[in-house]
């Protein structure tokens, strides 16, 4: 019991804020769509939930205006000190991007 506690990482509150096109799949024009905060262990983790979140109807928050995470859609994850952190969904899962994909 007492290792189990050890080597279990503490859940971060992640601050994620969701970039979507105004119509699905184009390239350019990424607007803030919806800010958060997602409990998870990895920033890995963080995408997963961010993704499952999102996706699942039960679990979408109310006020969300956005459309489903779907390809090109960027993810924000600010860790302050730690930096800014931006992902893209692609085929194949969420890739780290340049910021200036955004301009």
């Amino acid at each position: 019991m007492m290792i189990k506690v050890l080597t279990k990482r503490a859940c971060i509150q992640y601050d994620v804020t969701i970039f979507q096109t105004p119509k699905y799949r184009e390239n350019k024009g990424h607007k803030e769509v919806y800010r958060t905060t997602i409990p998870a262990n990895s920033r890995k983790q963080c995408l997963e939930e961010t993704f499952s979140c999102f996706n699942v109807t039960d679990r979408i928050p109310a006020n969300y205006q956005g459309r489903f995470l779907s390809t090109g859609d960027i993810v924000l994850i600010d860790e302050g000190r730690g930096g800014q952190h931006y992902y893209q969904l692609k085929p194949g899962g969420w890739f780290q991007i340049n910021r200036i994909v955004l301009l």
